[in-house]
């Protein structure tokens, strides 16, 4: 049985693995990740992962503000989106993000108010373009983890 998201988030300290899995199985996505933002040296760490290949790890464990999808999405502080990430890396994902075999993929700021605290992204394994309503409320669970990163 899952743990209702609203749920997990009452837990202390946050579960952040089983929120991640939470979130990205309302959006029908089978990766995601959930990064803080280390302030002084704006750097995104990483807090959970879902469905990343190990040979990823290294790459995705500290991201600098504004490289890759999630660096990106924290420097622009909006989504970030690629629908076909195996055909496309949008200007904005490295060359190993493929090995995810993820294909439609956005990243969100989890913002406090005006303050980054870090970035939240899911991905499907079929092109996809998420729309204004998913859009909306993936940044508003983004909003809500922002509250306990």
């Amino acid at each position: 049985m899952n743990t209702p998201l609203e749920e997990l988030l009452n837990f202390s300290p946050p579960p952040w693995d089983s929120i991640l899995a939470s979130v990205a199985e309302s959006f029908d996505c089978v990766t995601g990740t959930l990064h803080r933002l280390e302030e002084p040296s704006q750097t995104l760490h990483l807090v959970a992962h879902l469905g990343i290949p190990e040979a990823l790890m290294p790459v995705i464990g500290v991201i600098p503000v504004g490289k890759g999808i999630a660096g990106a999405a924290a420097a622009q502080r909006e989504p970030v989106e690629l629908c076909n990430l195996q055909k496309d890396l949008g200007g904005v994902a490295k060359e190993g993000a493929r090995l995810t075999k993820v294909d439609g993929s956005i990243a969100v700021p989890c913002l406090s108010g005006e303050r980054l605290r870090g970035t939240l992204g899911i991905g499907k394994p079929i092109p996809y373009t998420f729309n204004a309503e998913e859009k909306a409320r993936l940044t508003a669970v983004a909003s809500r983890l922002a509250e306990l990163l």
